[in-house]
């Protein structure tokens, strides 16, 4: 049992605040209960490369998709222009493979750690963040690893 058990789930990010190593969190799905989801029922979720720290991409995730995604550790966002479950790599076979997620002090970003299977981008490239800009100019930092019609085999129009 938890010391954090009998917390209404509007408070239990504030107060996992004071938390240490040696505190036992209540379980997940009072945890997942507390998340602040946005009025849509979606939080953010970062995917970075686990061993390299690369940040790959961000997209969203509902209940239902952070739920799956704890279960099978197959990384599964929510699409809002299909509205509906996205399971990375469905289409393009380039999937993200859970190592760890964790959540930020106000419960309402997500941090998903991955094993990412080639590119996680649409456009082909392994990180979406690709366009650098400054006071002056942008620049674009990395080739495409796969051209997206090869990818997605056809004419990608995201």
């Amino acid at each position: 049992m938890s010391q954090f058990d009998h917390i209404a789930p509007e408070a239990l990010f504030k107060q996992l605040e004071r938390a240490t190593l040696e505190d036992s969190l209540p379980a997940v799905a009072t945890l997942l209960a507390a998340v602040r989801f946005n009025n849509d029922g979606l939080i953010p979720a970062i995917a970075q490369q686990h061993d390299s720290k690369d940040v790959l991409m961000m997209a969203w995730m509902n209940r239902e998709a952070l739920e799956e995604t704890l279960t099978t550790q197959r990384v599964c966002y929510y699409s809002r222009s299909r509205q509906k479950l996205w399971r990375k790599g469905e289409s393009s076979g380039q999937q993200q493979l859970l190592v760890s997620a964790a959540l930020d002090c106000d419960g309402d970003t997500l941090l998903l750690q991955v094993e990412q299977t080639g590119p996680a981008c649409h456009t082909g490239r392994r990180s979406c963040f690709y366009i650098a800009v400054n006071d002056e100019q942008a620049s674009i930092t990395s080739n495409p690893l796969i051209d997206p019609d090869t990818l997605y085999g056809k004419k990608n129009e995201s």
